[in-house]
């Protein structure tokens, strides 16, 4: 049950309907404190069956690329595989984990707007030939390292209630376009369609009115130059609320109606990551270090309540912003850790902040929250964990990276089986877990007998 994340041999526990979440965090809380408090991450797998059964409901029939760096894990890419969701890929290494699945070329894209030669190199060598472009250096790179290529224009969105500088990092304008078609004629490369990204800090659907608009001109544009375009990627900034897919879809349901209906054979694909996996990883951490201190100020901001005599805790966990709370150098936390111990109601809480292993300023996970007096040993759980939190982590002050335990519940496994999309290569990776939830590879059982 037990793998680290670069581990390609896994398992998936399969529960009985009579276990929870909540019993495999427990049983596994307990055997990490008899064996060594290594932080730990449990995925509920059956939490991609019912993303992407609901993604068919709302959403089809954009078909979704599942972007490879949000989480790489083993078991979370093969069930995706099996799902048949494609793959958005930034870099070689991504490509080639992808390829082991045995997904086929077509189901790739190449997404890295700044590429390397040897990577282009790689893709052309695979088969991989859709890739994004958005400026004349990168598409005359593309053009001398691989001839087959098809490219997807990554056009800039317009979003003003987001980070401009950030929105329009990437991505060219409507007039460049024109340039960079030009260009594509001289050196021979094939146009097949057109990107663009809504940022999911975006709080307006309405943006996609403005891309979905541009796309079409830019497609109005190629036909000039004789490209024929099929292809149009409305991107990421899924949230993963059902609620802001159907606000999405009502927004650009009418746009695609009207500018690329059915007969005009364009495919229209998006790039939903955080959809799919961030609700469902929950990560547990383990407390390794506690201060107490009674005259420090609160962060400026906070709510000044406590009194003198009230102690303010600052607690060190064994991880951090150099594994799994990478995200939180960049952005928010988009989660409040929960104490894993039972306390009373009426129990004190008191003014905390957590800091991961490395004691370096940078490593400061939750700067301000209430939480009750807890000791070295304690756990904490973090739940929506899965986005952004299990790639390439660094080893810094020699990490320990956390060990993953997958799950699914029973009714998930016969949702897959009646769907029919529970292939052999992954169902051999699936063991009974009973109710009394004993966790141990030993238990695991041949799904073939």
């Amino acid at each position: 049950m037990k793998g680290f994340l670069e581990d390609a041999n896994y398992s998936i526990g399969l529960l009985d309907e009579g276990a929870t979440l909540a019993d495999v965090i427990d049983n596994c809380i307990y055997e990490h404190t008899h064996t060594g408090k290594r932080a730990f991450y449990v995925g509920d797998l059956g939490k991609l069956v019912k993303k992407n059964i609901q993604w068919q409901n709302v959403m089809a029939p954009i078909k979704p690329f599942y972007p490879v760096r949000c989480n790489s894990t083993p078991g979370v890419l093969e069930i995706l595989g099996t799902l048949g969701v494609g793959f958005a890929c930034s870099s070689k290494s991504e490509m080639a984990l992808v390829q082991d699945l045995g997904i086929s070329p077509e189901n790739i894209i190449y997404t890295n707007p700044c590429k390397q030669a040897s990577q282009i190199k790689y893709a052309a060598k695979a088969g991989i030939n859709i890739m994004i472009c958005d400026n004349d250096i990168e598409l005359k790179k593309i053009a001398r390292n691989h001839p087959n290529a098809k490219l997807l224009l990554h056009i800039a969105t317009e979003d003003i209630t987001a980070d401009e500088e950030v929105n329009m990092k990437f991505g060219t304008t409507l007039k460049n376009c024109r340039h960079l078609m030009e260009c594509a004629k001289e050196l021979g490369v094939q146009i097949v369609g057109v990107k663009f990204h809504v940022s999911g800090s975006c709080k307006e659907p309405q943006t996609y009115i403005h891309a979905i608009s541009d796309a079409r001109c830019v497609f109005d544009m190629a036909e000039e130059f004789g490209f024929k375009m099929d292809m149009l990627d409305i991107g990421g900034g899924f949230t993963g609320s059902e609620l802001q897919l159907e606000e999405v879809i009502g927004v650009i349901r009418p746009l695609l109606d009207v500018y690329f209906p059915k007969e005009s054979g364009v495919n229209v694909i998006a790039e939903p990551g955080c959809y799919y996996v961030s609700s469902a990883f929950t990560l547990a951490v383990n407390i390794i270090a506690k201060k107490t201190e009674y005259d420090k100020l609160l962060p400026s901001g906070v709510e000044q309540t406590r009194n003198d005599d009230e102690p303010v805790f600052t607690y060190y966990i064994n991880d951090g912003v150099y594994g799994s709370f990478a995200s939180k150098l960049s952005e928010k936390l988009n989660t409040i850790p929960e104490v894993h111990k039972k306390y009373k109601e009426d129990e004190p809480l008191f003014a905390s902040s957590l800091w991961g292993p490395s004691c370096d300023e940078l490593d400061q996970i939750v700067e301000n929250c209430r939480l009750p007096e807890l000791s070295v040993g304690d756990w904490l759980i973090f739940d929506n964990m899965g986005s952004g939190t299990l790639g390439e982590q660094s080893t810094f002050n020699d990490y320990q990276r956390p060990l993953i335990y997958y799950m699914m519940s029973f009714s998930d496994w016969d949702e897959m089986q009646d769907a029919g999309i529970a292939s052999d290569t992954l169902m051999k990776n699936f063991f009974f877990v009973p109710s009394c939830i004993q966790l141990s590879p030993e238990d695991r059982f041949s799904t073939a007998a």
